[in-house]
């Protein structure tokens, strides 16, 4: 069998427009702001992100 050169639209390609900036619209309202913990505390972001570099790379082969 052979690969046809064509593809049907999939995901978010297949919607209208409508339906799609509704959806988009949704991103980041899916937790209440109250729970949001970063948002509200910059300390808080800020130390998390620092933990997260220092844990990232260590381990890695080659380095020293």
């Amino acid at each position: 069998m052979m690969a046809s050169n064509s593809t049907s639209k999939r995901g978010f390609a297949s919607m209208d427009l409508e339906r799609q900036r509704e959806i988009a619209s949704k991103g980041g309202r899916s937790v209440p702001a109250e729970k949001r913990s970063f948002s509200q505390d910059r300390e808080l972001a800020s130390s998390a992100g620092r933990k997260g570099g220092q844990s990232t790379g260590t381990g890695r082969p080659g380095e020293d």
